[in-house]
Formats: C-alpha cells, sequence, structure tokens
C-alpha cells in the first residue's frame, strides 16, 4: 500500500519532521507534486536543513527516495540541494531517483512567474516567483519540457522553441529580461548536466515494482489541502493537486492502492502571501505566535501571518482527502499562553452559523466563532507520551479528536526528530 502524508492547512504544516520521523517504516519516499516553492524543515543531531524538492527520507541511507512525474523540477534548485548535503556523506546517486515525466522549470519560467505577478498589481497572489505556475500552464498546454528531455539529442532545440515564446509574452508585458536570461541559462544547463548522474526513471514503474515487492511506499505531499488548485482558496492557491488524489497521478498509483492518510496540521494557523484568512490575529498575540514558532517561511524567509486554529477549514480537508490519522504539530509555541482559542464555526453576513467551507472565501467576510481552553503553561521539552501531558494540553487534545471524528496519533513538541509525543503504534 502508498500511504500518504500531507498538510490539512495552508502549508508549512511541519511535515518534513514526521515524513523523517515516520520514514524508518517505509522502503520507499516519494514527491508527488510541488516544486522549489516547498520548504521542508528537519532538525536533528544538532542539524537544521531545509528540502526544496528532494524528498524528506534522503538522510536515510536505506530509503529509495523519488521525485514523482507530479512535480516540477529546477535542476539548479536540485543541484543547489545536493551541494548542500554533501556534508552528510549521503549515497545520493544510488538512493535517489528522479521521474523522467516531472516537468522542467526553465529559466523563464520564472522571469514568466514575477512578470505575471507585476502585472496582477494590488490583486497579486504571493507567489513564491519560483517558476511553479508558469512551468505546469506550459505542462496543461501539452509544450512543457521534462526531465526525460534532457537526454534527447534535440534537447537544445527543444529548449530554444520553448524559450522564444516565452520571449513573446515577456516583450508583452515589457518585462526587461536581457541583463538576466544570460547567466541564468548558463546556470540552468551546468545543472542540467550535472542531474545527468542521477537515475532518470520511470518512477510509476519504480514505484509499483515496490508495491508488488511487498516494499511500503510513503507518497510526501508538499504546501497544503487549503492551497489546493480545485479546493483550495482560489485563486490564491498553488498549481497542482495537494490533496491524497494527487498522489495517484503525481506517482502512477491507482486508488484502490491507498492505504493511510496521514492528515498533519499545526495547533493553530499560519500562512503565506494572499488570500482569505479567517482566523487571523493581526494584532499583537498573531505577533507572539509568529516569534514564539519562528514562523518565517522556509523557502522565502516572509513572515507568515498567523491566527487560531480553524476546525470548519480543517474537517473540510480531513473530508476530501479521507484522512486516517491526525499529526499535530508545534503546539509547544501555544505554550505561552494563559488561554487558547478555537474556530469551531463560522457566522456569515446574514447571520448564519455555519461548519462548511463558503465557496466564495475570498469576497464572503466570515467571522469566527470561538471556544476558548485554558492554556497549559508548561514546557514540554521532556514529554514522551500522552499520559504526560498537562491536564489543559489533554483537554484540548480530547476536544480536538471528538470534534474532528479522527485520532491524533502523533504531537510535535519541538522541531527535533525526537521531540514528538506517540499515541499508538501507526499502521503502514
Amino acid at each position: 500500500m502508498v500511504d500518504v502524508l500531507l498538510g490539512l492547512q495552508w502549508g508549512d504544516e511541519g511535515k518534513g519532521k514526521i515524513v523523517d520521523v515516520l520514514a524508518p517504516q517505509y522502503q520507499v519516499v516519494a514527491r508527488f507534486q510541488g516544486g522549489p516553492n516547498a520548504g521542508h524543515t528537519l532538525e536533528f543531531d544538532g542539524f537544521k536543513h531545509v528540502l526544496h524538492q528532494i524528498p524528506s527520507g534522503i538522510f536515510r541511507n536505506d530509503i529509495l527516495n523519488i521525485i514523482g512525474n507530479g512535480v516540477v523540477l529546477d535542476p539548479v534548485v536540485f543541484k543547489k540541494e545536493i551541494d548542500g548535503l554533501a556534508k552528510f556523506n549521503l549515497p545520493l546517486t544510488q538512493n535517489l531517483q528522479i521521474s523522467k515525466k516531472a516537468s522542467i522549470i526553465l529559466p523563464t519560467h520564472r522571469l514568466l512567474d514575477a512578470a505575471y505577478e507585476q502585472a496582477k498589481g494590488e490583486s497579486k497572489i504571493g507567489s513564491t516567483l519560483r517558476g511553479i505556475g508558469p512551468t505546469y500552464q506550459d505542462k496543461v498546454a501539452r509544450q512543457g519540457m521534462r526531465v526525460g528531455d534532457i537526454l534527447s539529442p534535440n534537447f537544445a532545440d527543444k529548449y530554444n522553441k520553448l524559450v522564444a515564446l516565452h520571449k513573446v509574452i515577456l516583450d508583452q508585458n515589457n518585462f526587461d529580461y536581457a541583463s538576466v536570461l544570460p547567466q541564468a541559462e548558463e546556470d540552468f544547463f551546468a545543472a542540467v548536466e550535472f542531474m545527468k548522474q542521477f537515475s532518470l526513471t520511470d518512477s510509476e514503474y519504480a514505484v509499483n515494482n515496490a508495491l508488488t515487492d511487498g516494499r511500503k511506499v510513503l507518497a510526501e505531499g508538499a504546501q497544503g489541502s487549503l492551497l489546493d488548485l480545485d479546493f483550495g482558496s482560489y485563486p490564491f492557491v498553488t498549481s497542482s493537486s495537494t490533496m491524497s488524489a494527487g498522489a495517484c497521478t503525481g506517482l502512477g498509483v491507482a486508488p484502490g492502492q491507498i492505504g493511510e492518510v496521514f492528515g498533519i496540521f499545526k495547533a493553530y494557523c499560519t500562512r503565506v502571501g494572499s488570500g482569505p484568512f479567517p482566523t487571523e490575529l493581526d494584532n499583537e498575540v498573531g505577533e507572539k505566535i509568529r516569534q514564539e514558532g519562528r514562523e518565517f517561511g522556509a523557502t522565502t524567509g516572509r513572515s507568515r501571518r498567523c491566527g487560531w486554529l480553524d476546525l470548519p477549514a480543517l474537517k473540510y480537508t480531513i473530508m476530501i482527502n479521507g484522512v486516517t490519522q491526525l499529526i499535530m504539530m508545534k503546539v509547544d509555541v501555544l505554550n505561552i499562553f494563559d488561554e487558547i482559542e478555537v474556530c469551531t464555526h463560522y457566522q456569515l453576513p446574514d447571520g448564519t452559523v455555519t461548519e462548511q467551507m463558503p465557496y466564495d472565501l475570498c469576497d464572503t467576510a466570515v467571522t469566527p466563532v470561538y471556544k476558548t481552553f485554558k492554556g497549559w503553561r508548561s514546557d514540554l521539552a521532556n514529554i514522551r507520551t500522552f499520559d504526560e501531558m498537562p491536564a489543559e494540553l489533554a483537554d484540548y487534545v480530547q476536544f480536538l479528536e471528538e470534534a474532528l471524528g479522527l485520532p491524533i496519533s502523533f504531537i510535535s513538541t519541538s522541531p527535533d526528530r525526537e521531540a514528538i509525543i506517540h499515541r499508538q503504534a501507526v499502521t503502514a
């Protein structure tokens, strides 16, 4: 079976740490969507490392890591990631495979991303400017380039043809690219040559052969469910399917192969960039959460917007993903509060109270309805079991499990891989 691990909020939930924690139970870890707009942070043995495209199982030498066909891959970022991993002496050319069907981000995709965002003016969506959207656009338009193309003798011709199309658009937007493109292209082609030393494979066969052999596969999602292209807060979303269904199309596995779906959420909410955020705290409390939680983007460094936990949004993403187990992150960030609030419902402008996320969340001013909990005001650093938890935290967890109808199997109490409370054995 393929178990799926994904974020249930607007991303930045702490997926990298949990993949690293769960990885020993699997023989394969595979990324199924997104690209270098993702930042999965892992901390262990005094090290802090951020992965952008490479699966988070890479630090376990006995695990095969696969970059699936649903990913958009930037060769330049890939090379930088590999160079950054050199100090760990990992067998990267042996335990990392890249799908030939994964789309390639060209230098002009990044320029298009900037041009499109610039043209939106005040309506900008807060893109990471990594070229993700334009690359997926070319994929859907059936004119994009894929990793397998770098092995083609006609690679340069394909590249030049697509870049010529991009330049027309850039010229139409009066976007100056002449001063930056030559160096960007030099770095790009050097990175493409660098990639050729890795195993470029038909990853759908690799994943399915692993399943046939009885090996366990963990599909690693990027971003969060509320950024899903179809079901997120459109148009303030990413360009891929961030849900469990995306694991099927992003890896080439049948729906019947999906087993556990691990849904990760923070004990509060954050969001990067523009878009609706019903429980946002644009005040001193929100700033306290931001500072205590070090809520700054792993990829962009941007400050994250912060707010209380949103149960209508969480119930929605649990539903559309078919989540079977919950994992709550960064509980320790709330250690400093005397009281903690949780949004249980939305009040609509007409006075109606609902648990459902409205279609037009971007245009509907919903008012959160909160339930208040007493804070635990305790250091959780050395707690490893549910029985050791402060009573106030235990009450908070019990309320959430009853409200969401699912067990919370893990609670993370700091960024380190060892700082986690286990509740029950996880079926892998």
